[in-house]
């Protein structure tokens, strides 16, 4: 078990995930740093306070130095997005935010994992590995884990179905090139295409556009964002769910955002596709059977993504 998380941010997704974190009792102690401190202060006293029903999980504010001997260190902070605004529009901002923060946390947590969440995702796991001097196995983005829990809930909605009988991933980058490889996609090991042919209950059941699900997928945050100013919940869970993976012996597969060396012609960019991660970090990726038309849709995000690099000033 991972028995110290740092979360640097404490926003409306640090603080969300400081939350999940210490719900599902993943750290037994978790500390918040932030450069607004009285927020920090506030965030991990409003959660503290709620451990009692919970369970003994240390949750406090604190400075970097209070980071020494983090196992996991997660990264949130950035300026959130704007209705409108796209995740790749905040990317010199953010990268910049970072650019500030990465030589004081590696020096204080030389030896933890390093989970990135805060957008532009991808370029912001790329600047981490690329500029910390931390093994690239040990740094990852949440990267398309929200994308996939988004598309199968989405899928589990219109079929009435258990969410976790829905199999299936979105890969590339978290953001607009991202896409389902719907060779891969199954409801209780029948192919998505197929399940409403197979079904012999009495119910008739719906058929659904394949494109209005993936604009669904895409356009979600963007709709959250204009009706509440922000998204935190989700991908508060999610990166709950990745720590949950990062405690265990036991390794897990998950899309998050990495380094690709070779995988589907993919190198020296960062996107998600099923990555084997445990305890240690990332073991490997795994390149799943793809069509063509998909190999081509995760060549096109990557060159999408490679184009905004090529315009950053790390």
């Amino acid at each position: 078990m991972a028995n110290k998380i740092t979360i640097i941010g404490a926003g409306q997704v640090g603080s969300t995930v400081a939350y999940a974190l210490t719900l599902k009792q993943l750290a037994s102690e978790i500390v918040i740093i932030d450069i607004i401190k009285e927020k920090a202060m506030g965030e991990a006293m409003d959660i503290r306070q709620g451990t009692p029903f919970i369970g003994p999980v240390n949750v406090r504010d604190g400075d970097y130095e209070d980071a020494k001997g983090s196992d996991i260190v997660i990264f949130t902070s950035g300026v959130g997005r704007k209705p409108g605004q796209s995740r790749l529009d905040l990317t010199q901002t953010n990268v910049d935010i970072a650019k500030s923060v990465i030589p004081t946390i590696t020096k204080a947590c030389p030896n933890a994992l390093y989970v990135i969440v805060a957008n532009p995702v991808d370029i912001l796991t790329y600047q981490f590995i690329k500029t910390s001097g931390i093994p690239a196995s040990r740094i990852f983005g949440t990267g398309t884990l929200l994308d996939t829990a988004r598309f199968r809930a989405r899928i589990a909605e219109t079929y009435r179905v258990c969410q976790e009988n829905v199999h299936g991933y979105v890969f590339g980058e978290h953001g607009d090139s991202s896409f389902v490889p719907w060779s891969l996609a199954n409801i209780g090991s029948i192919p998505v295409d197929n399940f409403a042919s197979s079904y012999t209950g009495k119910d008739v059941l719906p058929s659904f556009d394949k494109n209005d699900v993936e604009d669904y997928i895409r356009k979600s945050g963007g709709i959250i964002i204009a009706a509440k100013k922000c998204t935190n919940y989700g991908i508060g869970v999610t990166t709950a769910t990745l720590v949950e993976a990062l405690n265990y012996s036991t390794d897990s597969v998950l899309t998050i955002s990495s380094m690709l060396n070779g995988e589907y012609g993919i190198s020296d960019v960062c996107l998600s596709i099923p990555t084997v991660v445990g305890c240690n970090g990332i073991k490997g990726h795994i390149a799943t059977p793809l069509t063509d038309s998909e190999v081509a849709s995760l060549q096109h995000s990557a060159e999408c993504l490679k184009d905004v690099i090529k315009q950053i000033n790390f």
